[in-house]
């Protein structure tokens, strides 16, 4: 079994740090909620790298919000239930869908310029999307333009202190109320931060495969401490892989955006040939698990490593004004996207699963919220629909501070929690070469395409790993491979207890939808395992 804590520790021999929130993650959420609870409360933020490294940085596309007239929330509530593939929580979808609008226009006050066609916000349509609904800056540098903004305002905030490089091992809990966190300082010292709340911004996964668009930070720490720590984590099986990251020798897995094909993009298998039509009415702009299913499958039957994106069809100056970070990225390898067909494969991209939370980004642990990618509120349900996970990080962070101003106050009182496991240094390789080999594992058994035997070869692989969890660990690699191995295990478990296909997990010994036996979500909890949850979609 995983035991509770990393490391063995004594709070009362600890040094003590003092905050009101203690916030964990520099993306969209974790800055974003950083500049609304500083109007009444002291911040910490905490990232393990620095203020402008995390997923919202990498995000190409946009952000979905109604804010054209002939659109409306209802709307963009019909095409999000219809990609969550019946396991959206509907009132978690009302939330984001009537207060995204105004969580845009927050994002616009503190700063950020979203791109603007006579005097109007330009907006893209990307896939399983309704209508024209996703609001992009600088082209394709969304994420990173919204991360930008936001980071000057943090740093302009006293209320705000920033720990670049500082490492959350544990969240500390007594009696299922959590009193703050264990960090690792730069220099290898250890502190005790207790806060009256904590609020997990850390991010996805995209380090369980071998191919990635989420950078090296994307390490599951949030879902694998939160898990530790005794909350419900929800849905883990559920991991969506973006269609085309860029697939050339040399070059590491670029994301090419959805917005491309959301802009006419065609996909090509190498003999030249357009094959969406033979998979789904909405051709490349299909949802993004069938897209990902689609182009392996031509892969497959064409031995190839690979698939062409082609929008060569479009004017030159259109390509690189619409898409300049992808055509600059691009032609650093010698391909342009004006000219060239692209070569692409799937490569994993987004976490739907994660903390269960409610509507107020509350988690199952007293004073422990969760926000971003590492939570699970419900609104993306099977698979998430593009360019929702940046309004949903406004929307639950703006609902998490006001749900903080509400808690009463804690006691200053150290208490004496402490953590004896009586653990050995043991003869480990060294850990790049671990987190090579889990996530050859992922990409293999877990994967796009799974099966009974696929995932018990992965759980036994995996297994073998757990010895780790007795050792003696200090350095941030051996976390980070700590918290890898934790989250593959609950992804796999997952997706051996669910004998269906849905969304993002697909099932090749179990290949069609099971509403009547499977319309409802798995829990994963240390002390029960996993329990199962109706879904409230309707």
């Amino acid at each position: 079994m995983i035991p509770q804590y990393l490391i063995d520790f004594d709070l009362q021999e600890l040094p003590v740090v003092e905050t009101d929130v203690i916030v964990i993650g520099s993306g969209i959420a974790g800055l974003y909620t950083s500049i609304l609870a500083s109007a009444t409360h002291r911040v910490l933020l905490i990232t393990k790298k620095s203020l402008l490294e995390s997923n919202t940085r990498y995000a190409q596309g946009g952000i979905a919000a109604v804010t054209a007239e002939d659109d409306s929330p209802a709307y963009h509530r019909q095409d999000t239930l219809l990609a969550g593939a019946g396991l959206c929580s509907s009132a978690a979808v009302d939330v984001l869908v009537n207060e995204g609008p105004a969580g845009v226009q927050e994002l616009i006050r503190l700063g950020t310029i979203f791109d603007e066609v006579n005097g109007q916000l330009a907006l893209t349509k990307e896939g399983a999307h309704s209508h024209r609904r996703i609001l992009h800056a600088n082209g394709d540098a969304t994420g990173y333009e919204i991360v930008r903004a936001l980071s000057i305002q943090v740093e302009m905030l006293h209320n705000v202190e920033v720990w670049d490089d500082h490492f959350v091992i544990d969240l500390v809990t007594e009696q299922g109320e959590c009193l703050g966190v264990l960090v690792q300082m730069p220099d290898g010292k250890r502190v005790f931060v207790r806060g009256q709340a904590t609020i997990l911004c850390s991010g996805g996964s995209g380090q369980l495969y071998r191919y990635t668009t989420n950078p090296e930070v994307a390490t599951a720490d949030g879902v694998a401490m939160a898990y530790r720590a005794g909350a419900q984590i929800r849905d883990m099986e559920f991991i969506q892989f973006h269609p085309t990251a860029l697939s050339y020798p040399g070059a590491p897995r670029f994301l090419i955006s959805e917005a491309v094909r959301g802009e006419g993009a065609v996909l090509r298998n190498i003999k030249g040939e357009r094959f969406m039509h033979r998979y789904h009415e909405l051709l490349e702009l299909a949802p993004r698990d069938v897209v990902a299913r689609a182009i392996v499958s031509e892969m497959e039957e064409t031995r190839s490593t690979f698939v062409y994106l082609d929008i060569t069809h479009e004017s030159p100056e259109m390509v690189k004004h619409r898409f300049p970070t992808i055509y600059e990225t691009c032609m650093q390898y010698g391909l342009d996207l004006s000219s060239d067909w692209i070569p692409v494969s799937p490569a994993a991209h987004y976490m739907m699963g994660g903390i269960k939370t409610n509507l107020h980004g509350e988690s199952s642990i007293k004073r422990l919220f969760a926000c971003g990618e590492v939570s699970s509120t419900g609104v993306h349900g099977a698979n998430r629909l593009a360019s929702n996970s940046l309004s949903e990080a406004v929307v639950y962070g703006s609902r998490i501070v006001n749900q903080i101003r509400s808690l009463p106050k804690r006691s200053s009182d150290i208490p004496a929690v402490s953590f004896r496991l009586g653990r050995t240094e043991g003869p480990f390789q060294a850990m790049v070469e671990k987190r090579l080999k889990l996530q050859k594992v992922m990409v293999r058994y877990a994967g796009l395409c799974r099966s009974r035997d696929t995932l018990l070869r992965a759980q036994e692989e995996l297994g073998r790993q757990l010895p780790l969890f007795q050792a003696l660990l200090s350095k941030r690699e051996e976390y980070e491979f700590a918290n890898l191995l934790t989250a593959s295990l609950l992804v796999v478990q997952g997706a051996l207890h669910r004998e269906e296909s849905r969304g993002a997990h697909f099932r090749e010994d179990y290949p069609e939808r099971n509403d009547s036996a499977w319309q409802k979500h798995i829990i994963h909890t240390r002390d029960q395992g996993m329990t199962e949850e109706i879904s409230d979609d309707v």
